[in-house]
This record gives C-alpha cells, sequence and structure tokens, in this order.
C-alpha cells in the first residue's frame, strides 16, 4: 500500500452536552444580566421573560437553576458580595482580634460605598415595603450571613475572654456594623459630599476605636 494516500479526515465532534467551563460561563452572564437589569429597572419593574430573553436562555434555566426571580437576586447579591467583600471563614481566624476586625471593617465599607451596592440597596429601599419576597432574598443573601458570622465570632471562648463581662455578645454585630456604617443618611443622599479615600479610612478607623473601647 502508498505511503502516500491521504490520511482519512477525523471523525466530527457531536455537539454532545457542554462543558462545565462553558456552562459555569452562561450562569456568570446569566447573574450579570439579570443584575444589570435590576439596577436599570428595579426588581418588579423586570421580568424573568425579559432577563431570559437578554440572556438568551430559557426562563425554565433560571427556574431550575434559581427557583424563580427571588433565588435569582439572591445569586446577583452572592455574586457582588464576592466581588467586593472576599472575607471568608472569620469566625474561625486565629489572628488577633483588632486585626481581624480592621480588615473585615475594611472590606464591609468598601462594599457598603460601591456605587452599584448602593444602587441595589436603594432599589431594595424601594421596594421592599411593597415586596416582602425581595426584602426577604436580600436579607438571606447577605445581612443574615454576616450578622451570623459575627456573632459565632465573639462567642468564641478566646474572644469572649477579651470582652468585658457585661457586653451582650447578641447585640455586638449589630453595633460593629453601625460603627462601620458611619452616616448612612449622608452617604445615601449626598454620594458627591463623600470624604476621600483616606478621609473615610481615617474616620473609619476613628470609629473602629471606639467600638474596641466600648467592648473591650
Amino acid at each position: 500500500m502508498s505511503k502516500d494516500l491521504p490520511e482519512s479526515n477525523p471523525p466530527l465532534k457531536s455537539a454532545g452536552r457542554p462543558k462545565a467551563s462553558e456552562v459555569e460561563a452562561r450562569t456568570r452572564e446569566l447573574i450579570d444580566v439579570a443584575g444589570c437589569l435590576f439596577l436599570k429597572h428595579g426588581y418588579t419593574g423586570v421580568s424573568l421573560e425579559a432577563i431570559a430573553r437578554e440572556a438568551r436562555v430559557a426562563v425554565r434555566t433560571i427556574y431550575v437553576k434559581f427557583g424563580g426571580k427571588a433565588g435569582l437576586l439572591k445569586a446577583v447579591l452572592a455574586a457582588r458580595r464576592e466581588r467586593f467583600f472576599p472575607v471568608g471563614k472569620m469566625d474561625v481566624d486565629q489572628r488577633p482580634l483588632r486585626e481581624v476586625i480592621g480588615e473585615f471593617a475594611g472590606y464591609f465599607y468598601d462594599m457598603l460605598c460601591e456605587p452599584d451596592a448602593m444602587a441595589l440597596q436603594r432599589v431594595v429601599i424601594a421596594e421592599a415595603g411593597s415586596n416582602p419576597e425581595l426584602a426577604e432574598a436580600f436579607y438571606e443573601a447577605g445581612p443574615r450571613a454576616t450578622r451570623e458570622m459575627l456573632e459565632r465570632y465573639f462567642a468564641r471562648p478566646d474572644i469572649r475572654a477579651q470582652l468585658r463581662p457585661d457586653v451582650p455578645v447578641a447585640l455586638l454585630p449589630s453595633h460593629l456594623i453601625a460603627c462601620i456604617n458611619g452616616d448612612p443618611v449622608m452617604r445615601f443622599l449626598f454620594p458627591q459630599r463623600q470624604p476621600s479615600h483616606e478621609e473615610a479610612r481615617r474616620l473609619l478607623a476613628d470609629r473602629l476605636e471606639l467600638f474596641y473601647h466600648s467592648i473591650l
């Protein structure tokens, strides 16, 4: 047989099921599209059909992956939280208390001040009164998890031993978040008047000192 005979063409690959990386990329795109539409039209102002059309997926896909609109909002909030708030298992962090709290406070404050995060908070505040599903989805996606993590941290025996005996541990998460938050009214009403990054960090450090003075 001649060695110069042309090689046969390789068999065509069947379409088959998409790769895991492709599925993940499509899911991320769906979450990004949903986030943009929620910011632009509000939670009640955008339908699942509109989201599905913009993301080029079936409405059924949204129900299968997220259980519906509230689940999709949770995914949007969780994705943005991961992007701007990379604090993992703070409740098992063994570093000194001030170091742990200081890192948490820095990330948390930056996340609160991030423009898209503020815009989403405005959407939730505007619509939560008439839409309990929205309020519950927002609370479950962020505030509850953060507060429970902080409560576990402050309840640890080694951390509890550093606190004043009369400090109510159950109130510490809200107390810390309030100290980090500063003046949210000014931040929401007059975003153009916000301090520089350096000044904001100095004010945050002052508020944290007040927090430490009240609990240690």
